[in-house]
């Protein structure tokens, strides 16, 4: 079931969505192909800490965080994956791992990959391990409203990257 206080909230904003149910999937890639979304649409939500405080990144699902570029686009000194031991509690109804890009309703800062805002559409787990969302992107980022940026890179296949297109 999708995490309610994300159902509840963009219900209250009369944003349409779609929800896909598909067989358990683990990783943003077996999600994207369990629910035959393309992976360049499937966006997959990594807690980092900047300076020691947490934020949201949101990449597309071949994609990987590359430190240096969060660093230096956001003028930061440190950047780390933050531990799942330190965020858990922060996703109420969310099933580890599984955690919707919003981070305006769990009051984290939510930086966007801007690959993710080249598409009409956006994908991402709705709180479990078999349940995605998908909505337009334009409604996404006006209720998030993200730092869109260049923060990732897309694994290539000697990289465990397989084709998203």
């Amino acid at each position: 079931m999708i995490a309610k206080q994300l159902r509840d909230f963009l219900d209250s904003h009369d944003i349409k969505y779609v929800t896909i149910i598909h067989s358990a999937a683990y990783t943003a890639m077996e999600t994207a192909h369990a629910a035959h979304v393309r992976g360049k649409e499937m966006a997959k939500t990594v807690i980092v800490k900047l300076d020691g405080k947490m934020a949201m990144l949101v990449l597309p699902a071949a994609y990987r965080m590359y430190p240096d570029l969060l660093r230096d686009a956001l003028d930061v000194e440190t950047v780390e994956l933050a531990g799942e031991d330190e965020f858990a509690d922060r996703f109420p109804g969310c099933e580890p791992g599984a955690m919707p890009p919003f981070g305006n309703l769990y009051d984290m800062d939510v930086l966007v990959d801007q690959v993710l805002a080249e598409d009409e559409e956006i994908a991402f787990n709705a709180g479990t391990h078999t349940e995605l969302m998908r909505m337009s992107w334009l409604d996404y980022e006006e209720l998030v409203k993200p730092t869109l940026g260049t923060f990732a890179f897309k694994l290539t296949p000697e990289m465990g990257g397989v084709d998203t297109s």
